[in-house]
């Protein structure tokens, strides 16, 4: 396995909103798992952030259009149990 086709070892559902759950919520609504599988598949070494927040701020999806994102939460408290969270 390359070292740049990391797969995750284990996965679990999230409990409580942070700011790293805002993040995840925002990757997977674009259809990626994580930071890590949209670099690897855009090919991309950085993601665009509100420098106020630093949430996400623009990804794009797999077919190449494109997710803007506001610089407040957007993952409401009825979401937050959907969002995975994946260890590698």
């Amino acid at each position: 396995m390359a070292s740049s086709d990391v797969k995750p070892k284990s996965v679990s559902l999230a409990k409580k909103w942070s700011e790293e759950i805002e993040n995840l919520y925002r990757f997977q609504q674009a259809g990626y798992r994580d930071e890590t599988e949209y670099k690897q598949v855009k090919q991309v070494s950085m993601v665009d952030r509100w420098p106020e927040t630093g949430y996400v701020k623009k990804l794009q999806r797999r077919d190449n259009t494109f997710y803007y994102y506001n610089k407040q939460r957007e993952c409401d408290d009825k979401e937050v149990h959907k969002v995975k969270i994946y260890a590698y």
